[in-house]
């Protein structure tokens, strides 16, 4: 059996491998990425796409071709609760940012937009990209067994296509491999939580609905009838291109209910949620999947990492799984690439582990617990089970109704709906992420406290740890973003009009350390102007200060203001952050 060695071999070529396997490529990282189908998503499975792994796309150079292919930020808000499509409408919830109350939350806090974007259509533009930095892809290839030793990973794999049997000796190994992860049984990681909390099927479908939806755009709509007491009421259309192709999503009780998969059962369900017999459907695909709520009790074991639905299963409420797994890509790809390059010691290896999995606990836990509140929706409006439809509408007519009971009703929606802003604008969980990591060199002041709801406001700090504030600044007459001014696979200082020191330390210590360290001096006047002032208001340091950025735009160190020996002190910070 031939042997091949890599520095790097990522499983897996979902949102977590492909975001990796891009990541090592632009770094020059000699990897291989292999998954065992034939190419990537075939379906659209994942959809809402938040402003961090779009700002990941936007440091990876893809940003304006995810967003061409998607449905925008500005289209994508609009919740709607009806009896179905074209029935009666219930209400409406603003989601994603969209609603006056929390638009410019969302507009401050990143230069890039929200965006829903199926994952057969996402994964490859990320594909592609992985391809023309350089990146090694081998679809048809699977890993059939796997095992490590002190220095190294070795796993086999079979070429599906010739049938070929052979080895790949890898450094390490990145388990992208997804919810049924092969490596993750095979070397024995432990999960905590649940499995088989729900049962759902995905019905993708073609369905002309733009007389019904063009005029109250959003990527969800919810149908809600009697009889269906459960979480996405009678079923949830998942917008895949506006506004003829779907995914109906219905959740059932396999004890209580067996769905009907065959055409015709399959027709008459989706009839009656879009209640016009005129509209011809046709079925591209069904699946069907359970809900869990699984963490990994570590992600790294030995030389392997657990990353995106390998690390973390849940429900797709808050649209944070794809998400979370292109955040997961990313962190680990920066700390390989300089592990591999000898740039850094291998116990920054450990801070994967420190830094992503309480993300990944916060992910699992805020999913269930917008299950949860979602799941109230239907019997606010009166639904329950074993209802006739007769009884159902009875129970909309009360609803409403000038009477007592009728404003009891509609006044424990509005209470249900304030619970589920925690379900469609949790900007705080999707952008908030404060890591707390020894690739984190803390300058002695405690994390600020949140000031407003940490779940639902994202709250930016320099605090080491969080991740960098984005504001608009100047460079060369241009409006740009704190963030364009970071990342690219580099570590970056970010100085002021005071701090022209700090620009020789940086690079005597580019130089001493062997690290790429681009400099950056942001002020009044400077060549990057900070025109509008807000980076004097948003970086929490002096004039004569300094901001040490790592690789994933994540602070990895701040000085408040100049010191003594500035070289000495940056120094002290590098060689902490990256194990040496």
């Amino acid at each position: 059996m031939r042997i091949e060695t890599t520095d790097v071999l990522v499983v897996g070529a979902g949102p977590a491998g492909l975001t990796a396997a891009a990541c090592l490529a632009r770094d020059g990282i000699d990897a291989i990425t292999v998954s065992k189908f034939p190419s990537t998503a075939h379906t659209p499975r994942a959809h809402i796409t938040n402003q961090r792994a779009m700002e990941i796309f936007r440091d990876l150079g893809i940003e304006d071709e995810v967003l061409a292919a998607s449905l925008p930020g500005d289209g994508m808000g609009t919740n709607v609760f009806a009896t179905s499509v074209a029935g009666r409408e219930l209400a409406r919830m603003d989601a994603w940012g969209s609603g006056p109350a929390r638009r410019a939350d969302y507009a401050n806090a990143s230069p890039s937009s929200m965006c829903n974007i199926g994952q057969h259509d996402l994964e490859p533009i990320l594909r592609r990209r992985a391809e023309d930095l350089g990146g090694d892809l081998r679809f048809s290839t699977e890993l059939v067994a796997i095992s490590q030793t002190a220095d190294h990973v070795e796993a086999e794999m079979l070429d599906r296509a010739t049938g070929e049997h052979y080895l790949v000796r890898a450094q390490y190994v990145v388990a992208a491999d997804g919810g049924r992860s092969l490596i993750a049984e095979e070397l024995d990681f432990p999960f905590e939580g649940e499995t088989g909390l729900g049962s759902a099927i995905n019905i993708w479908i073609e369905a002309d609905l733009e007389k019904y939806r063009a005029h109250r755009p959003g990527a969800l709509f919810f149908t809600i009838q009697p009889g269906r007491d459960f979480w996405l009421g009678a079923g949830t259309f998942v917008t895949v291109r506006p506004w003829t192709e779907w995914v109906l999503i219905v959740v059932y009780d396999p004890e209580t209910e067996t769905i009907d998969t065959s055409e015709d059962g399959l027709q008459q369900r989706i009839g009656k949620v879009i209640g016009d017999p005129s509209v011809d459907v046709r079925i591209k695909g069904v699946s069907e999947w359970q809900m869990n709520h699984l963490v990994a009790s570590t992600y790294r074991r030995g030389r392997v990492f657990l990353a995106g639905d390998a690390a973390h299963r849940h429900p797709p409420a808050n649209g944070l799984g794809s998400n979370t797994s292109v955040q997961d890509g990313y962190n680990i790809a920066w700390k390989l690439a300089h592990v591999v390059t000898g740039l850094a010691g291998p116990d920054l290896l450990d801070t994967y582990d420190a830094e992503r999995r309480p993300v990944g606990r916060q992910v699992v836990d805020r999913a269930l617990a917008s299950v949860q509140a979602f799941g109230q929706v239907p019997s606010a409006f009166g639904c329950r089970i074993g209802q006739t439809d007769a009884e159902g509408q009875a129970a909309l007519d009360e609803f409403f109704s000038d009477t007592p009971a009728g404003a009891a009703s509609r006044s424990h929606l509005d209470d249900v709906l304030a619970q589920n802003e925690y379900h469609f604008n949790a900007h705080g969980v999707e952008l908030g992420q404060r890591y707390v990591s020894t690739a984190a060199v803390t300058d002695g002041e405690p994390m600020p406290a949140y000031t407003r709801d940490a779940e639902l406001y994202y709250q930016p700090t320099t605090w080491p740890g969080a991740y960098l504030p984005h504001v608009w600044v100047v460079a060369d007459g241009r409006k740009v973003s704190t963030l364009d001014l970071t990342g690219g696979g580099e570590f970056t200082l970010l100085t002021g009009i005071g701090g022209k020191a700090w620009e020789a330390a940086a690079e005597a210590v580019s130089a001493d350390l062997g690290i790429p360290l681009r400099i950056r001096s942001i002020g009044r006047g400077e060549d990057i102007d900070d025109a509008y002032g807000a980076w004097a208001r948003a970086r929490e340091v002096g004039d004569g200060g300094a901001v040490l950025v790592r690789p994933d735009r994540y602070i990895g160190w701040r000085a408040p203001d100049m010191v003594a020996d500035p070289a000495a002190a940056l120094r002290e910070a590098a060689a902490a952050i990256l194990s040496r």
